[in-house]
């Protein structure tokens, strides 16, 4: 069973006092969706990545002053599954995890919630959430970090699919009938 590892950390959009009509709203929207995707992608990157290759990328990144507003904390999370995928919910059981945040100084918050007891995975996957979010930082981010972290995620997965197709085993059925 594979669990999702990713965190939905939607920020709602400000609300103004001047009202405005939907047709100022929707490129707001589009682009805070936008953002969204931008971060569910990285982390689902970040968060199965190997902490040490992890803190190589982000080490060459530089990365500016930040505050940790919430240290690496770890902690049990229920798991529910569902029969079927679409039956009633039952609890599984728990799963370590750690979480934290970020600050910026410019003001970006980053959240990581990884499974596992790892505070300093949990520290760097959280800043890279915090840069993904900037200007000046976003598209390093993508380039330096996430880029070659999900290029060895996949070529690991292409080695263990074709470990696993050399195993492959054809059966063929024999199928008697009365002549």
């Amino acid at each position: 069973m594979k669990l999702s590892s990713i965190i939905d950390n939607m920020v709602m959009p400000q609300q103004t006092a001047v009202s405005s009509s939907a047709a100022a709203t929707a490129p707001a929207s589009a682009a805070l969706a936008g953002d969204i995707a931008i971060r569910r992608t990285a982390m689902a990157v970040l968060v199965e990545a190997p902490t040490d290759a992890l803190a190589t990328h982000v080490a060459r990144l530089a990365p500016p002053d930040h505050t940790v507003i919430r240290p690496p904390e770890a902690g049990l999370l229920m798991v529910q599954g569902r029969m079927g995928g679409d039956g009633r919910a039952f609890n599984v059981g728990e799963v370590a995890v750690t979480r934290a945040a970020v600050r910026l100084a410019s003001g970006e918050t980053g959240f990581a919630c990884v499974l596992g007891r790892d505070a300093e995975k949990a520290r760097l996957v959280a800043l890279c959430d915090a840069l993904v979010q900037t200007a000046t930082h976003g598209d390093a981010v993508e380039r330096d970090v996430v880029a070659p972290l999900r290029a060895a995620q996949e070529a690991a997965q292409r080695l263990a699919e074709a470990r696993t197709a050399a195993t492959r085993v054809d059966f063929f059925t024999l199928v008697r009938g009365e002549d």
